[in-house]
């Protein structure tokens, strides 16, 4: 049994080492979650800024923005945030379930951010007009949101009349995941409406350029949120993954713990078998010898 009882110990040192790297992963993620959850303050307060200069141009120039076009004449773009890297349990198969309700999906365009979510929409057949690396750390945020907002304006030089969703998961309370599903454009300037001010801001450019200039910036804005919201329920679904692995690698390490007892019991028991034997015919002969 010596060769059994090395077998589990060497299986017992790799649940041991598996298991440090699930702690090593969890804690990145940790790390990862509560960075992205920080930067949000940053990102809203531009989005703030932003959304008051536009409320700002639209009051000093009792502008009439329209309100919004017909939901039946706008082509649906959707753009979906997936993940870059693995080991995040279902995340990735709910947002393209989300995708895959969508009320006649064949008609909508479909743009996939991460990798993992582009390779999980070819197993599902389902076919995407875009695709893009997801961020892989906070820091990479903005620049994969400029690459998305560069393709939305490069979509709507050629189909102007598109309405753009964004699908993306958001953290919940307890390590827990939402998906949520909002429009970006048509841009709706009503919301940004302020009251009148007693001296209105000096306007240097036409106004519909400076409108069009910060209605883009805030849908920049606006894709840096969803995508660092994103990231951070990213890593959340990747802290849980990570802690049901740990529970199980601990399950593994108190089967083998016990099993590996069980042997070493039996080898013990069988060496005493095996003394018991030996030393009973030795203490026979001695007896016969004495008589």
């Amino acid at each position: 049994m010596t060769s059994r009882l090395s077998e589990i110990e060497g299986r017992m040192a790799t649940a041991h080492q598996l298991d440090a790297v699930i702690r090593a992963m969890r804690g990145i993620a940790a790390a990862r979650e509560r960075e992205a959850q920080a930067r949000l303050a940053g990102i809203r307060s531009v989005a703030a800024t932003v959304g008051e200069a536009i409320g700002m141009v639209l009051t000093a120039t009792h502008r009439d923005t329209g309100g919004f076009a017909r939901e039946h004449d706008l082509a649906p773009v959707l753009i979906v945030f997936c993940t870059e890297q693995g080991f995040v349990g279902g995340f990735n198969e709910r947002l393209l379930e989300r995708v895959e309700n969508w009320p006649s999906p064949g008609a909508a365009a479909l743009f996939v951010v991460g990798t993992r979510g582009a390779a999980l929409a070819d197993e599902r057949r389902l076919a995407y007009d875009w695709s893009v690396p997801m961020a892989s750390h906070a820091e990479d945020v903005m620049r994969v949101a400029g690459r998305i907002s560069d393709a939305v304006f490069a979509r709507f030089a050629a189909h102007s009349a598109s309405a753009i969703w964004l699908i993306h998961a958001v953290p919940a309370q307890g390590a827990q995941v939402a998906i949520v599903t909002r429009r970006l454009v048509p841009f709706d300037f009503d919301r940004f409406r302020t009251a009148t001010r007693v001296r209105p801001p000096l306007l240097t450019l036409p106004v519909d350029k400076m409108l069009t200039g910060l209605a883009e910036r805030y849908v920049y804005v606006e894709l840096c949120e969803g995508l660092m919201l994103s990231f951070a329920a990213e890593n959340a679904a990747r802290m849980t993954a990570m802690l049901a692995a740990s529970d199980h690698v601990g399950e593994t390490l108190k089967a083998l713990t016990r099993e590996a007892r069980i042997v070493r019991q039996d080898e013990i028991t069988t060496e005493i078998v095996e003394l018991a034997v030996a030393v009973a015919p030795a203490s026979g002969s001695g007896i016969g010898k004495r008589a």
